[in-house]
């Protein structure tokens, strides 16, 4: 069994998943929000965050649909709503203010917004499911699990970047790539919203 197993590896196949879902999840493009939530006294837990958003994802692999389909909620509907929380973390890298009030007992930030949306977001789980229909479930897992050891890794020197960059170093790179993500909130939003109000189109007539 495992030896027909491996033979569903394809090396192409494996590299095109990897280069998707290391765009998609884009950890180097979060630095800048990590070393923002921990100048703001909240925790990010490298260890958990990895294995939480590994979780998430496998689960979504294999029962994305079903999930989905469970709440009544489209792909469309759940990027849409994705790339609005995106937005207006950027806003709070824009304009420093904040807008997620962590009101619990627990600062921490791994789970929102490190986990949802940045690491396990809808952009990761939308690629899971286009790669699903494409490539061999191998090749995609091994993507996956290289990916986000890439992810703990970042996560995990992120305090060692924020030393070699400084206080003004941080704070202007906080800014590009507020922008950065306002760019891409926008691109999921408008990529995602003409798909929902054609399918709620198609359903009214």
């Amino acid at each position: 069994m495992l030896e027909n197993l491996w033979r569903s590896f394809d090396f192409q196949q494996f590299g095109s998943a990897f280069i998707v879902l290391f765009a998609v999840i884009d950890i180097i493009g979060s630095i800048p929000i990590i070393l923002n939530l921990k100048q703001a006294g909240r925790e990010v837990n490298a260890n958990k965050a990895t294995l939480i958003s590994f979780a998430l994802l496998l689960i979504f692999f294999y029962a994305g649909d079903l999930v989905l389909k469970l709440f009544h909620v489209d792909i469309e509907s759940f990027a849409v709503a994705g790339a609005i929380v995106i937005f207006l973390m950027a806003l709070e890298m824009l304009l420093d203010v904040v807008i997620f009030k962590n009101q619990g007992p627990i600062k921490e930030a791994t789970l929102v917004p490190l986990v949802f949306p940045l690491l396990a977001g809808p952009g990761a789980f939308t690629a899971l499911l286009s790669l699903r229909a494409e490539f061999a479930p191998l090749n995609i897992l091994l993507a996956l699990f290289f990916n986000m050891l890439w992810v703990y890794f970042v996560v995990k020197v992120t305090s060692i970047i924020q030393r070699f960059l400084g206080v003004g170093g941080i704070y202007i790179i906080r800014k590009f790539f507020g922008i950065i993500l306002i760019a891409i909130s926008v691109r999921l939003f408008t990529a995602n919203i003409t798909q929902l109000l054609a399918h709620l189109n198609a359903l009214q007539h």
